[in-house]
């Protein structure tokens, strides 16, 4: 079996991109897909309903919703095994852009909209810098321009990561992506995944429910306004 771990900001496409992954597999292979969402989600009922796939969903309310995926994973593996299937897809919902949900042994697919303006890339770290493929939606929608300055960003946070454009309502360019996936390798001792990166430094005062503004207030990791730069910058 594959794992496939897909994240991005929201709206950026990305259940668009896992319904082209879905067309577009053999008929021999059948996957099975979760989603982790922060309150709600549906689309593991149209994606089930749509192609007749076994899905899940888990809502991570207090947690990071990378953060959930990580401590489910095993668990989706083993429902995903016991479904006999060849391919899980993870799809987070990647609302914390300090954060990523990539594991090894899978394929990281950060799915972006060229629509989210030019700078956007650069404000995503880890999500992208420890990504495999990045997939570039809504491309028809933006200018030649537009889209190589989109794409110089993405090479400035991951210089070697994979760039797909795509039109992911059309399937335009997805090929390129079908093609990644029959190349990527299966997962071989599901007991040795682990989290690509390293954790952001830990939780603040905040996090654990304390609701008085101002530093002064808080203890831990603190920020001043006056801070320099940041204290995680991602890998």
């Amino acid at each position: 079996m594959k794992l496939l771990v897909v994240a991005g900001p929201p709206s950026a496409g990305k259940t668009a991109v896992v319904r082209q992954v879905l067309r577009g597999l053999r008929p021999e292979e059948k996957a099975a897909y979760l989603k982790i969402d922060v309150v709600r989600a549906f689309e593991d009922e149209e994606l089930a309903a749509e192609f007749g796939i076994p899905t899940r969903k888990v809502y991570s309310g207090d947690l990071c919703p990378d953060h959930a995926g990580i401590m489910v994973m095993a668990d989706a593996l083993r429902w995903a095994e016991s479904a006999g299937t060849t391919l899980l897809i993870v799809e987070s919902a990647g609302l914390c852009l300090r954060c990523s949900p990539y594991v090894t042994q899978a394929l990281g697919i950060v799915v972006l909209s060229a629509v989210s303006g030019t700078h956007a890339p650069l404000k995503m770290g880890p999500m992208i810098s420890l990504a495999d493929v990045a997939v570039v939606t809504r491309i028809d929608l933006v200018s030649q321009a537009e889209k190589e300055v989109f794409r110089e960003g993405i090479r400035a946070v991951a210089p070697d990561i994979e760039i797909v454009e795509t039109n992911a309502v059309q399937g335009t360019g997805m090929r390129y992506l079908l093609r990644r996936i029959t190349e990527a390798s299966e997962v071989t001792d599901a007991g040795t995944i682990e989290l690509r990166g390293v954790p952001p430094l830990g939780v603040c005062t905040v996090c654990v429910g304390k609701k008085g503004i101002g530093w002064q207030h808080h203890f831990g990791v603190v920020r001043r306004l006056g801070d320099a730069g940041t204290l995680f910058r991602g890998e």
